[in-house]
């Protein structure tokens, strides 16, 4: 791990490398558990499908009462406990030999998975002082990068050995991870929450739902968010069936992202400061993610599979350059806009729309893409490009003041 993928030493570094323990263990998880689940355990591809969607579906509920118990709470112990559910979660999963029981564990898996996201979200609100939030937040989606790739290549192994003990000690691992992230995050200072104040506004959780700009700024994120099954599905099932390219290709799109994510978002992340310059870089990832969605869809007009090719990573370099700086600009308006008090209530409900994609996209952008053709493609790009300069339209009023970063040992 390149010390400048981390943070300074500090709080931002023990979350960085809680977050690089639990990502190793989810691109290990993430590259072998389709197989696992059929091959070993037995279960329908469609089943399998069923009990992930129902997991993140659960997932989606559990991430403002997470949050809500992070600012009632000290976020740390809530942080703790969520990372050890999540590898106990994964742990069961090794014993599953039922349908109606690997929706259970999905569900247990998708909601703690969701929770421990939001207070991790938290944390960083409290533990970071507020200049520097957006760089940090950038850091850890480095360091997330980081991990998977180290993972996937764990996983890679389990792939190649294909035997049941190979993908148990993947899942093992996976849920060790987890366990090493509870024990770094335990090493958190800890911090008295504040006092939420009583009122029609005070402390509930319906509370963000009546900050209607926020709300609506939420919205607008999650429809931006569902270039989340992009290069996982949508482009490896389009690269196979609509063009020229060869089917090796989509890993190779895989590849530049993940390194362009791991080498420039800290440096697309330190231009956002503040709301303006926030809502700047939506409009740029707006703009980036219509280009890439054209390149995509002018793929399929290429006869020869180089040319094909070329087409299809030029796209994947704009799409790229988009989902880095929606990760800027999004991070910026979660932290700037939520109030000083509430940030965990706040950031697990902003949250939520990465289950939301995780479980909507899939069947949405496989039928209005690789079923659609290339108009799916010019007509998502128009979704997201609505949804990123939307999102300047409800950021009129200034950011609430930042709150300050009290820290105490527990």
């Amino acid at each position: 791990m390149p010390g400048r993928l981390l943070p300074a030493p500090g709080p931002a570094r023990t979350l960085a490398l809680a977050q690089l323990s639990n990502s190793i263990g989810d691109g290990a998880f993430l590259v072998t558990s389709a197989l696992y689940f059929t091959q070993v355990v037995g279960l329908s591809p469609g089943q399998v499908g069923l009990g992930l969607s129902a997991g993140w579906a659960v997932g989606l509920l559990a991430g403002v009462p997470a949050g809500h118990a992070a600012d009632r709470r000290d976020a740390r112990r809530v942080a703790v406990l969520l990372a050890a559910a999540t590898g106990l979660a994964v742990a069961v999963f090794l014993l599953v030999r039922q349908p109606a029981a690997f929706v259970l564990v999905a569900a247990l898996y998708g909601s703690c998975q969701t929770g421990l996201a939001a207070v991790r979200q938290a944390l960083l609100a409290r533990l970071v002082e507020p200049a520097r939030r957006t760089e940090v937040r950038a850091r850890l989606q480095s360091v997330v990068n980081a991990g998977l790739g180290l993972g996937a290549a764990l996983g890679g192994l389990a792939l190649w050995a294909h035997t049941a003990g190979a993908y148990r000690s993947v899942l093992l691992l996976d849920a060790v991870a987890f366990l090493g992230a509870a024990v770094l995050l335990w090493r958190l200072p800890a911090r008295r929450p504040p006092a939420v104040p009583a009122g029609p506004g005070g402390g509930g959780r319906l509370a963000v739902l009546r900050d209607r700009p926020y709300a609506l700024l939420t919205a607008l994120n999650a429809v931006m968010m569902l270039y989340l099954p992009l290069l996982s599905l949508v482009l490896p099932l389009w690269v196979a069936r609509r063009t020229a390219a060869p089917s090796w290709l989509a890993a190779a799109l895989l590849v530049v992202n993940t390194a362009a994510v791991m080498l420039a978002q800290v440096r697309v992340a330190r231009r956002v400061v503040d709301p303006a310059g926030a809502v700047r870089s939506l409009r740029r990832a707006g703009v980036a993610m219509a280009v890439a969605c054209g390149l995509f869809a002018l793929s399929a007009a290429a006869t020869s599979p180089g040319l094909a090719a070329a087409v299809l990573l030029l796209g994947a370099g704009a799409q790229v350059y988009a989902e880095m700086t929606h990760g800027a600009g999004a991070w910026q308006l979660s932290f700037d806009l939520a109030p000083a008090d509430r940030h965990g209530l706040y950031q697990g409900f902003f949250g939520s729309g990465v289950p939301l994609a995780r479980m909507l996209g899939p069947v949405l952008l496989t039928w209005l893409i690789v079923d659609g053709g290339s108009v799916g493609w010019l007509a998502f790009a128009g979704l997201y490009a609505a949804a990123a300069f939307g999102c300047g339209l409800v950021v009129r009023a200034p950011a609430r003041p930042a709150p300050p970063v009290l820290l105490a040992r527990g």
